[in-house]
């Protein structure tokens, strides 16, 4: 599995180096994923026959999950201090919205199967409500409470998560002239999210990101915080699964908004590039380690 990851982010890095997919193709390419594929994906992870344990364990990983934010607002908002405020603004928003919810679910989905893609679709429900309040806020300095419920409850992932809910508490089968198309296009959620992944890295010039606090930020986010929570899930009477999955996507890189945001804000989105980046490319040797720790 993480052979063929690699494999599948080397094609993407490439494609990307031969200019063979532009900077608008890669982010059409994004939003495809993130607004049709990976929904699909979500909906058909919940096609299973549930029982009393397996819903304990979703709630599990929920308030695993709302633990992590809440733990990374906390650790934002007090380790940055003595960073300039652009700078600081960047490297809180990028500890509290990590890119679990584009690189997550394939990795979940590889580790552990549809088990693991619905775990892992629930964990980010809490991550997608942090990432449209208290992010917008760090860079905005404003809280739009109306704006954020209305985002989170009309973001595709979030949709698709409970109508997967929905569908597998009340047994409700979808025909095959609806399901088959919506199984066939959530099988491309791994090569097309690994593909973005690698024209991500098509963007490095090594020099120009290696920053001392960017290397601490990479550390932060790769290494302490989901070694925290594998710690703390150790502690608790939940499946390997759930385990696994919670430490995998608390291991993900700073999420791609991070510099959109940066941008927008006219918050140094140069700096804010490099902590995307630089993550991005050491997340794969972390994520592979990880992967084998938590099996």
């Amino acid at each position: 599995m993480q052979v063929t990851l690699f494999a599948l982010v080397a094609v993407g890095f490439f494609a990307k180096k031969v200019h063979m997919v532009g900077r608008e193709g890669q982010k059409n390419l994004t939003d495809l994923v993130i607004n049709i594929v990976l929904p699909c994906n979500i909906i058909t992870s919940f096609m299973i026959d549930p029982d009393a344990g397996l819903y304990k364990e979703m709630l599990a990983v929920l308030l695993i999950s709302l633990g992590i934010q809440i733990f990374c607002v906390i650790l934002g908002h007090f380790i940055f201090r003595g960073q300039n405020e652009d700078h600081r603004r960047s490297l809180r928003y990028a500890t509290i919205c990590s890119n679990a919810g584009f690189l997550g679910n394939p990795i979940a989905e590889g580790v552990y199967g549809e088990l693991g893609l619905m775990y892992a679709s629930i964990y980010l429900i809490p991550q997608r409500i942090m990432m449209w309040s208290e992010g917008i806020a760090i860079y905005s300095g404003e809280k739009d409470i109306k704006g954020t419920i209305k985002k989170v409850l009309t973001h595709p992932c979030v949709v698709s998560c409970a109508a997967g809910i929905i569908l597998m508490v009340t047994g409700i089968k979808l025909p095959d002239v609806i399901l088959r198309p919506i199984q066939t296009i959530g099988r491309c959620t791994t090569a097309l999210s690994m593909l973005v992944v690698g024209m991500i890295l098509g963007e490095i010039n090594l020099k120009s990101i290696l920053d001392k606090t960017v290397v601490e930020f990479t550390i932060l986010r790769l290494v302490l915080i989901p070694l925290v929570v594998y710690l703390i899930c150790l502690l608790l009477p939940i499946s390997r699964t759930a385990l696994g999955v919670s430490v995998l996507l608390a291991a993900m890189p700073a999420g791609t908004t991070t510099s959109m945001l940066a941008a927008k804000y006219n918050r140094d989105p140069a700096f804010a590039t490099k902590l995307v980046i630089f993550s991005t490319l050491c997340s794969i040797p972390a994520i592979m380690i990880w992967s084998i720790i938590v099996r």
